[in-house]
């Protein structure tokens, strides 16, 4: 019976430092996977604060393009006021002459 004993005492020792190297490695595992987190952490804010800055020069390029569109239509809405004017010009200018 003691060499069983003794067997087994060794096959549980065995079994022991394989367990304590698997929870070594797991430990080692799982810091290299919070690290990895904290470095995806610090990315996503650093995309999320690309995203704001992106978001922000959006807005004001449409602003700028709306004024941009603005000026243009001021231009085409002063020449047709100037055509209406001189269109009524002309039309007073007949009536005057039909006196």
């Amino acid at each position: 019976m003691k060499s069983e004993d003794s067997e087994l005492v060794k096959l549980l020792e065995t079994r022991v430092r394989q367990l304590i190297l698997r929870n070594k490695e797991l430990m080692q595992q799982n810091a290299q996977l919070w690290q990895q987190v904290t470095e995806d952490d610090a990315k996503m804010q650093a995309l999320s604060e690309e995203n704001k800055t992106l978001r922000n020069q959006y807005a004001d390029l449409k602003t700028a393009r709306m004024l941009q569109l603005s000026d243009s239509d001021t231009r085409n809405a002063k020449q047709r006021i100037s055509k209406l004017v001189r269109d009524v010009d002309k039309c007073i200018a007949i009536l005057k002459a039909e006196r």
